[in-house]
């Protein structure tokens, strides 16, 4: 599909390929002296690729589980700011690296806030991807949705409660939401990439900010609040590529910077961004 929308455009004969091919046989791409960037969207096999890729650029993005922040001054807007959250939590059945994982709301409004969002997640439609009524269509095969399974199970063994969800058909999961998760959890740590959302409550701002840092991954995070103080705190604390205010981390337009730190990655993806990465920066002096 990429190669057939590039071939309509202007650009010359020869300037991209597309080169389909098993994961054996990618190795020459990465390790060939003659390809000046090596550009990975995926797993942490990205580091390995990044290891392999000798003196040439390269830009990874390798996934996460990005929270949100719901401040305490935003009671009157929780109705939109759940809305938005189930977007995030669940959009492609949760698997994106910048879908919602890990919400933190203050506890002056937790409980609303848990009611609304899993009265949601409850409600959402399950079944073919196909069909306009759909919206929680299934994992990419039944290996993922029995990891996530097994990863619920895990957590409620050590004392995560399931307010809803937990159920899996072949490759389908509900959607899942657990609140009191051990932060030791894999759940808690690891990127889900499916349907589940881990909920809790915060006192004081600096401690969810420290408890969305409490994590390997660094892609995006989310701040609901009205509070300018509160966001510069976030912009200048949060250990990720994008603060994204007032909306969901998922948020995302092809123009922004858009890449992560710690495990989600190197470098930045985005039109700018990529023109930049594939340029190389000559200097012409003339004197006399």
């Amino acid at each position: 599909i990429i190669g057939s929308v590039l071939a309509e455009t202007e650009l010359p004969r020869g300037a991209f390929s597309i080169l389909p091919c098993r994961i054996e046989d990618a190795d020459p791409l990465v390790s060939d002296e003659r390809l000046r960037l090596l550009s990975f969207t995926g797993g942490q096999v990205g580091w390995q690729l990044k290891a392999r890729a000798g003196r040439k650029q390269v830009v990874l993005e390798l996934g996460g589980n990005a929270a949100c922040i719901v401040d305490g001054d935003q009671r009157d807007k929780l109705d939109a700011i759940v809305e938005r959250l189930i977007f995030g939590a669940y959009y492609q059945s949760g698997q994106s690296c910048i879908k919602v994982q890990r919400i933190y709301a203050h506890a002056s409004l937790y409980a609303a806030l848990r009611e609304r969002f899993v009265a949601a997640a409850q409600a959402l439609r399950s079944g073919d991807p196909r069909s306009r009524d759909t919206f929680l269509g299934p994992l990419i095969d039944v290996a993922a949705a029995q990891r996530l399974e097994g990863w619920i199970e895990q957590a409620v063994a050590a004392g995560a409660r399931l307010l809803c969800g937990g159920v899996r058909e072949g490759n389908r999961l509900a959607a899942s939401v657990l609140e009191q998760v051990p932060a030791s959890a894999r759940i808690q740590r690891e990127e889900a990439f499916g349907p589940v959302t881990v909920l809790a409550s915060f006192e004081d701002f600096d401690e969810a900010l420290a408890r969305v840092n409490d994590s390997d991954y660094g892609l995006q995070a989310g701040v609901f609040t009205d509070s300018l103080a509160h966001t510069l705190r976030a912009w200048d604390m949060l250990e990720v590529g994008g603060v994204i205010i007032n909306d969901i981390p998922s948020f995302r337009v092809d123009n922004m910077p858009y890449g992560g730190v710690k495990r989600s990655g190197l470098g930045r993806e985005g039109i700018r961004c990529a023109i930049a990465g594939m340029t190389e920066p000559r200097l012409l002096v003339l004197r006399g």
